[in-house]
């Protein structure tokens, strides 16, 4: 996987995340995401200020952002775009994860897939 990021941020997810984090109390050296079982879906993603990148955590820089990676998310956020969407009612971050088979209705719990080996290979050569 040389040189393919696991998740990528669009320009409104990386100004966020910087605003986010001028206003942490604490120094924050990132952004740590990851995914944990749970909701009506199957699983959710998660996200928290990260002081230090923790052994074997894959880290990604973008767009001025560090993101660390859960070690257990890799194959389930392989390809994902993080965006931040403000509508009339509310402003959150999206996942745009190819990987993603469905979403429960309030859209916090997700199915995802694992990408597979033939597919990291795919993504490598992109």
């Amino acid at each position: 996987m040389s040189g393919f990021k696991v998740i990528s941020l669009t320009d409104r997810a990386a100004e966020r995340i910087k605003a986010i984090m001028a206003e942490a109390d604490r120094p924050i050296a990132g952004l740590r995401v990851g995914v944990k079982n749970g909701g009506c879906a199957g699983m959710s993603y998660t996200m928290e200020y990260a002081e230090a990148r923790k052994a074997g955590e894959d880290m990604v820089e973008d767009r001025g952002v560090t993101v660390f990676i859960d070690p257990k998310a890799v194959l389930f956020l392989l390809g994902t775009e993080m965006d931040f969407k403000t509508d009339k009612l509310s402003a959150q971050f999206v996942f745009n994860n190819p990987n993603q088979t469905s979403a429960c209705g309030c859209g916090e719990s997700v199915a995802i897939t694992p990408a597979t080996p033939d597919r990291l290979s795919a993504a490598g050569a992109a």
